[in-house]
C-alpha cells in the first residue's frame, strides 16, 4: 500500500512538471518566431546598408555649411531616426539570441521529464505484476488446502468404527486433525486479508488510472490552450512586425524625399557659401589689427584702476587708523565707567591645544578671535558660531607676563588700602592653576603679584613703612583647611569680626610675614605640597579643592601717621567637571559633587547680585561665604575665565563664557579705601616696631582686628625662614 501511495505521489508531481513545462514551451511556434525575426533582421540590415551608402555619397560631395537651414534640421532628424533603427536591430538580435537559448533549455527539460515519466510507468507496471503473482500464489495455496480437507473428514468418520485398540492412534489423529484445521483457519484468514489487500489495490489502481486519465485530459486541454495563446501571440507579433515594417517603409520613403531636397538645396547654396567666405576673409583681416587696439585700451584701463585702488587703500588706511583710535578711546571710557560703577572685570584666556587632547575631529580648534577687537571671542558650538564680549581676551599665544600686565593695576591698588580679589574660573584642565601659580621657570599671577608688591614697597620706603603677610587656605569637600599650618587637616571656621565692622576673618589661620622673593618661594612650596590634587580622565593633575592665597598689606605714613590696610585675595577655583567624562568614582566622585555644588552656589550669588535682590545667598557655600567681602561691593574684583579650545569641550566652554558674561554685568559699586588716623593699641604698636626692627618672616595666627596673636611652632618658622 505504501509503495502504491509513493507511486501515486510521484505520478502527480511528474504530471504537474509536465503541465508546467508544456505551458511554458511552444517549440514549433518559437522556431517560427525566430525564423521570422531572422528574416526581418536581415531585411533591416540590408536597408541600413543602403542608407549608409547613400549617406556616404552625400558626405563625399562638398557641401557648404548652412546654419539654420530647414533641410539640415530634417537631415539631422533622419540621422537620429537611422540611429534608432540601428538600436532596434541590435535589440532584435539580442531578443533572438535569448529566444534561441530559452527554446533549447525548455526542449532539454521536456525530454528529461518524459524520461522520468517513462521510468515511473515502468516501475508501476512491475509493481502490478508482483502483486498479481502474489495473488496467484495465494489462490493456489487455498486450492491445495481445500483439496486436502475431505480425506481428513473421511478418516475421522472411519475411525469412529475402529476397535478400542486404535483409540490411541485415533486421539493422535484427532490432534493432528485439530492442528490441520487450525492451519486451514489461519490460511483462510490470510487468504481473506490477501483478498482485501488485492481488492484495495485494485481500487487504488482504478483510482490512479482515473486520475492519470484526468491529468492527461487536463494536460491536453492546457496544451490546447497554450497552442491557442501562442498562436494569438504569433499573430499579434506578425501584425506588429508588419505595422513596424510599413511604418519603416513610409519613413524611409520620406527620408529619400528629404535627401533629394537636401541635394537640391546644397547645389543652390554653393554661391551663397562663396559670398560668405569672402565676407569672412574681410572680417579676418580686420580682426588681425584688433589686438593692438585692445592692448592699448587695457593699459589705459589698468592704469586708471591702479590709481583708483591706491586712493581707496589710502582712504581705508586712514579710516582704519581712525577706527582703531576711536576703539581704544571707547574702551578706555568703558573701563573707566566700569571702574566707577564697580563692575566685576572679566578677562578670558584660551589655553593652547595639547597632545593630551588627542587627535581627530574632537581635537580641532573651535575658538577664534576678532583681529580688530581684543575683547571679542567666537565659539563654534554644534556648527553654529556664538560670540561673546568681555573686557579682554587672551589667545593661546599670550604669555604669563601679558596676562599679568592686565591685572597689575588692580594689584598695586592693594598698597593704597583697597581690597582686591582675582579668581580663576573654568572647567577642569582649562589652565586655571597654571595662570594663577605657573611653574618655577614661568610663574603665574600669585608670585608676580607679590614681587610687584615688594618693588612698590621699596619705591615708597622713604615715606611709608609696610608689612606684607601671606596666608594660604583651601576649601576641600566644604571644609576650610590651613595649607600653611602644622596640621593641614584641621577644620577652620569663618567668623565675623567682633569689632562690628562686618568684615570676615578665619580664627586660627596661619599668617606668615614675607620680605623677599625667597620667602615667597618657600611659602608657595610649602602650601603647594599640602593642596589636594588627583588624577582624572580629564586632567592628570586635577585640583580637587578651591585654593585661596590671602595677601595683607599694612602700611603707615611716617609723616602723617595715616594707616592703610589692603587685602589681596588670589583664588584658584577647582574646575567644574562632568562625572561621566572625568570618570570620577568613590572619593573622586564625592569631591566632584562638592566642587560642582560650590560652583553652583557661586552662580546663585552672581545671579542674585545681577538682579539686585535684597538677599544674596553667600552662606550657601564656604566658598561664597569666604568671598563675601570680595563680592559685596567693598572690593575691586576681577575674574579670569579659562577655556579649552578643542571641539570635545565646547559645551563646557559655552557654559563658562555665558557665566563670564553674567559676572561682567554685576555692579558692586566703587571700592572703598581702608584708612585710619590716630594711635594704635599698645600691642599693635609693639608688633609693628618689632617688625620694622627685625624684618624676618614670622608665623602668626590670623585673628580678628585688634585681638592678640599667637605664635606657631618653631619648626614651621625654621622651615620658612630664608637661608643666610
Amino acid at each position: 500500500t505504501h509503495e502504491v501511495e509513493h507511486l501515486k505521489e510521484k505520478l502527480i508531481s511528474q504530471a504537474q512538471e509536465v503541465s508546467r513545462l508544456r505551458s511554458e514551451l511552444g517549440g514549433t511556434d518559437l522556431e517560427k518566431h525566430r525564423d521570422l525575426l531572422m528574416v526581418e533582421n536581415e531585411r533591416l540590415r540590408q536597408e541600413m546598408r543602403r542608407c549608409e551608402a547613400e549617406l556616404q555619397e552625400l558626405r563625399a560631395k562638398p557641401a557648404a555649411p548652412c546654419t539654420g537651414c530647414e533641410h539640415s534640421q530634417e537631415s539631422a532628424q533622419l540621422r537620429d531616426r537611422l540611429s534608432q533603427l540601428q538600436l532596434e536591430v541590435a535589440e532584435n538580435k539580442g531578443l533572438l539570441s535569448e529566444l534561441n537559448l530559452e527554446v533549447q533549455q525548455k526542449t532539454d527539460r521536456l525530454a528529461e521529464v518524459e524520461l522520468r515519466l517513462k521510468d515511473c510507468l515502468a516501475e508501476k507496471a512491475q509493481e502490478e505484476e508482483r502483486l498479481s503473482r502474489r495473488l496467484r500464489d495465494s489462490h493456489e495455496t487455498i486450492a491445495s488446502l481445500r483439496a486436502q480437507s475431505p480425506p481428513i473428514k473421511y478418516v475421522i468418520k472411519t475411525v469412529e468404527v475402529e476397535s478400542s485398540k486404535t483409540k490411541q492412534a485415533l486421539s493422535e489423529s484427532q490432534a493432528r486433525n485439530q492442528h490441520l484445521q487450525e492451519q486451514v483457519a489461519m490460511q483462510r484468514q490470510v487468504l481473506k486479508e490477501m483478498e482485501q489487500q488485492l481488492q484495495s489495490s485494485h481500487q487504488l489502481t482504478a483510482q490512479l488510472r482515473a486520475q492519470i486519465a484526468m491529468y492527461e485530459s487536463e494536460l491536453e486541454r492546457a496544451h490546447g490552450q497554450m497552442l491557442e495563446e501562442m498562436q494569438s501571440l504569433e499573430e499579434d507579433k506578425n501584425r506588429a512586425i508588419e505595422e513596424a515594417f510599413a511604418r519603416a517603409q513610409v519613413e524611409m520613403k520620406a527620408v529619400h524625399e528629404n535627401l533629394a531636397g537636401v541635394r537640391t538645396n546644397l547645389l543652390t547654396l554653393q554661391p551663397a557659401l562663396r559670398t560668405l567666405t569672402n565676407d569672412y576673409n574681410g572680417l579676418k583681416r580686420q580682426v588681425r589689427g584688433f589686438p593692438l587696439l585692445l592692448q592699448e585700451a587695457l593699459k589705459s584701463v589698468k592704469a586708471e584702476i591702479g590709481q583708483a585702488i591706491e586712493e581707496v587703500n589710502s582712504n581705508n588706511q586712514e579710516l582704519l587708523r581712525k577706527y582703531r583710535r576711536e576703539l581704544q578711546l571707547r574702551k578706555k571710557c568703558h573701563n573707566e565707567l566700569v571702574r566707577l560703577k564697580g563692575n566685576i572685570r572679566v578677562i578670558a584666556r584660551v589655553r593652547p591645544v595639547t597632545k593630551e587632547d588627542g587627535e581627530g575631529p574632537e581635537a580641532t580648534n573651535a575658538v577664534t578671535f576678532d583681529p580688530d577687537d581684543d575683547s571679542i571671542i567666537h565659539l563654534l558650538h554644534k556648527g553654529k558660531p556664538v560670540s561673546f564680549e568681555l573686557d579682554k581676551v587672551f589667545s593661546s599665544q599670550a604669555s604669563q607676563q601679558d596676562v599679568f600686565q592686565e591685572v597689575q593695576a588692580l594689584i598695586t591698588s592693594c598698597i593704597d588700602g583697597f581690597n582686591v580679589c582675582i579668581f580663576a574660573y573654568g572647567q577642569t584642565g582649562a589652565g586655571k592653576t597654571y595662570t594663577m601659580e605657573g611653574t618655577p621657570e614661568n610663574p603665574g599671577i600669585n608670585q608676580r603679584a607679590l614681587r610687584l608688591l615688594f618693588s612698590e614697597v621699596q619705591e615708597k620706603a622713604s615715606d611709608w613703612e609696610y608689612t606684607i603677610t601671606v596666608s594660604a587656605a583651601e576649601i576641600y569637600n566644604e571644609v576650610l583647611r590651613d595649607l600653611l599650618g602644622q596640621e593641614p587637616q584641621e577644620k577652620l571656621e569663618i567668623r565675623l569680626c567682633p569689632d562690628g565692622s562686618g568684615q570676615l576673618y578665619v580664627p586660627g589661620l596661619t599668617e606668615f610675614q614675607v620680605q623677599s622673593v625667597e620667602d615667597i618661594n618657600k611659602v608657595f612650596e610649602f602650601g603647594h605640597t599640602n593642596r589636594t590634587t588627583e588624577f582624572t580622565n580629564l586632567n592628570e593633575h586635577s585640583s580637587r579643592s578651591h585654593a585661596l592665597l590671602i595677601v595683607t598689606v599694612r602700611g603707615v605714613d611716617c609723616s602723617t601717621g595715616l594707616r592703610t590696610t589692603g587685602k589681596l585675595n588670589l583664588v584658584d577655583l577647582a574646575g567644574s567637571e562632568r562625572v561621566g567624562k572625568s570618570g570620577a568614582e568613590g572619593s573622586r566622585l564625592r569631591e566632584a559633587q562638592h566642587i560642582n555644588k560650590s560652583l553652583s552656589a557661586l552662580g546663585d550669588v552672581i545671579a542674585a547680585l545681577r538682579s539686585r535682590q535684597g538677599h544674596v545667598p553667600f552662606r550657601n557655600s564656604k566658598l561664597t561665604y569666604l568671598l563675601q567681602d570680595s563680592l559685596s561691593g567693598d572690593s575691586k574684583t576681577l575674574m579670569v575665565v579659562q577655556v579649552s579650545p578643542v571641539e570635545k569641550n565646547t559645551s563646557e566652554t559655552l557654559y563658562s563664557l555665558k557665566f563670564a558674561e553674567r559676572v561682567r554685568s554685576v555692579e558692586l559699586g566703587p571700592g572703598s579705601r581702608r584708612t585710619e588716623l590716630g594711635s594704635w593699641s599698645s600691642q599693635e604698636h609693639l608688633e609693628w616696631e618689632s617688625a620694622c626692627q627685625t624684618p624676618q618672616p614670622s608665623a602668626r595666627a590670623h585673628s580678628a582686628p585688634g585681638s592678640g596673636t599667637t605664635s606657631r611652632p618653631g619648626s614651621i618658622r625654621r622651615k620658612l625662614q630664608p637661608s643666610a
